[in-house]
């Protein structure tokens, strides 16, 4: 640490007080997750950021799934799977509701004995990469077919004849409890696979992206990025689909019926003209899997899945098909994009100085090509497809016990912590089996009213960026590439609120543009986006791709060079600026801004 003046210092956890109103939050959560007094100087001895990338909001007490079991399986690879010389695990607390990483460097003295070991597992992986892909979709694809068998049907008056006459011996409480048993344990697999390929893709990239630096003195990280860049991948699928259905309503002449009423009223509208009921056949195919999409990332309960809020797909069909009958193109520029790329790599791979290094260049670059696109294509089979079947299946769960009177909404189940639903589940069995009422409805009601009132206080204030005392210079390179924690960024925390109208972040997709000021808190704020707006968010999710044919560049107060933002912003061909810290609480809506995301600076002009 460079320095311990109190200017250098985030707050300590122990002394950022929850709101009033949200006393007592820390029993909504498990206790690991908790910064604990007893362990406070080694907790104040570390660097924790705010991990708003992919965990925005405030967690209700079941949702800490998704955090614990992606960052729990993320360890597991580094650590004990792939032996990743220089990184471990990412350590994580919830702290008034809101998740924060301390990433766990291994010590420099043990980093030699991890690099045979990683050669040998990370090596086989590179070598037999297709087939194994192969085989990581096939395991994946039968994970969300065994959510999707679920069911969670409400206990019965009683046990079925026929389970009598064929010895069963087993009551419906038994199915009941093991289809929850199931549940979790499919969601965990589905995390385990999620990191299995993720991890390796990050590790080609940084290798060709460090090699880079070291051959090509002066070369920018935005350079770098845009080698890889042009890629095909099936996150973008669901987005696409909606263009083929604009395109084709436009085609079969139907798009004026498409585009009034609700869902329902639309869809009657295209059925009852001519060639119609062909329309209608390509919505209903495109559905599965394609409408299994997140309108946020996917990690909450809470983010509206297409497939269960029709009304929003139809909402961005409707908008492209207007432009589609305006003559305006809506596809991804793909070819300008990669033919961009094979230029910029054809000068780089120019000025290596000899073919040693172009050799190395080819393959290391090759090799970067072939495993980048998992790092967006596992978003839509994890977080969105298995997450959506998931959060619908545990929904149904939810409605069954408020059938019962256990609380008076299915998602109110979100409100319980999964270890809890255990006991609550055996309660409403016990009761059956025994003839009695049952303790929840006594119970939970009021619970879950209280429950919602603490959330609603920790929803009042918003979470500290980071804690503690920063290093004195950032190097990890995960930190830096997935959420673009720098030293330059960390000091933008420190120091926020200069109101300089200059904003400094990443320079994540090139281009510069001019526009107004559009600022989101989110994806059921997307509608307010207009033509042309310079969206200007904490952090875009992937399945925002439909509002990126409106805007004109994109600002985000968190991620990196590889953070989904970027990424998509480049296969967009949107210039973007990402990880500029305070750009929601600096810039207003309506204000006019200059985006640059070749130098990665956003200014104020008005």
């Amino acid at each position: 640490m460079s320095t311990t003046e109190a200017s250098s210092r985030f707050v300590s956890p122990y002394d950022d007080p929850a709101p009033e109103g949200a006393e007592g939050w820390e029993e909504l959560y498990p206790y690991y997750l908790r910064f604990r007094e007893d362990r406070r100087d080694f907790e104040e001895g570390r660097f924790w950021f705010a991990d708003l990338q992919h965990w925005p909001t405030v967690f209700k007490p079941f949702d800490t799934i998704t955090v614990e079991f992606a960052i729990k399986c993320l360890g597991q690879y580094n650590t004990r799977h792939l032996l990743i010389p220089p990184a471990n695990g990412i350590d994580y607390r919830v702290h008034n509701g809101y998740v924060y990483m301390s990433p766990v460097p291994v010590p420099e003295e043990e980093i030699p004995g991890r690099v045979p070991h990683f050669m040998e597992r990370a090596g086989h992986y590179f070598a037999n990469w297709p087939q194994l892909l192969e085989n990581w979709e096939r395991k994946i694809r039968r994970v969300i077919a065994d959510l999707e068998a679920l069911e969670f049907e409400p206990l019965p008056e009683m046990v079925p004849l026929d389970w009598i006459t064929e010895g069963r011996g087993l009551d419906n409480t038994f199915a009941l409890q093991t289809s929850y048993n199931r549940a979790i344990e499919l969601a965990y697999e589905a995390f385990q696979y999620h990191f299995e390929f993720l991890n390796l893709g990050y590790v080609a990239y940084l290798d060709f992206f460090q090699f880079c630096k070291e051959v090509l003195p002066g070369v920018a990280d935005l350079g770098i990025a845009k080698m890889v860049q042009g890629i095909d991948v099936v996150l973008f699928r669901p987005d696409d689909e909606l263009k083929k259905l604009a395109k084709l309503a436009v085609e079969l002449g139907v798009d004026d019926a498409l585009a009034d009423g609700s869902v329902d009223e639309a869809l009657a509208a295209v059925a009852a003209r001519p060639r119609g009921e062909e329309w209608v056949a390509a919505w209903e195919a495109a559905k599965d899997p394609w409408f299994n999409f997140s309108a946020g990332n996917g990690m909450y309960s809470t983010d509206k899945v297409w497939l269960d809020h029709l009304d929003i797909p139809l909402g961005f069909v409707r908008d492209y098909a207007g432009r589609v009958r305006a003559g305006e193109s809506i596809d991804r520029p793909t070819e300008a994009i990669r033919a961009e790329r094979d230029r910029i790599t054809a000068e780089y791979r120019e000025a290596l100085p000899d073919d040693e290094a172009r050799a190395v260049f080819d393959e290391k670059l090759g090799l970067s090509r072939l495993v980048f696109p998992y790092v967006e294509d596992h978003n839509f089979y994890i977080e969105h497809w298995s997450l959506s079947v998931f959060w619908r299946k545990i929904r149904q769960l939810g409605q069954v016990l408020a059938d019962a009177g256990f609380w008076r909404d299915a998602d109110d189940i979100f409100l319980v912590r999964r270890d809890e639903l255990q006991q609550v589940i055996f309660d409403y069995g016990n009761a059956w089996a025994i003839g009695v009422e049952a303790m929840g409805p006594y119970y939970w009601p009021q619970e879950i009213a209280r429950r919602k009132r603490i959330l609603a206080a920790l929803e009042r204030k918003a979470p500290v960026p980071a804690m503690n005392e920063p290093p004195a210079v950032i190097t990890e390179p995960f930190t830096i590439m997935l959420y673009g924690i720098t030293s330059e960024a960390v000091s933008g925390w420190l120091h926020a609120g200069a109101g300089t109208g200059h904003l400094g972040g990443m320079a994540a997709s090139p281009g510069v543009v001019e526009g107004v000021a559009r600022v989101i808190g989110g994806a059921d704020e997307l509608g307010d986006v207009q033509q042309g707006d310079i969206l200007v968010t904490r952090i875009t999710a992937p399945s925002w791709g439909p509002v990126f044919a409106r805007i004109g560049a994109a600002v985000t107060d968190i991620g990196g060079m590889m953070s989904h933002a970027a990424i998509v912003c480049r296969e967009y061909g949107l210039p973007a600026v990402t990880g500029a810290g305070s750009a929601t609480t600096t810039i207003r809506t309506g204000q006019r801004v200059r985006v640059d995301g070749n130098n990665g600076t956003v200014t104020v002009l008005d």
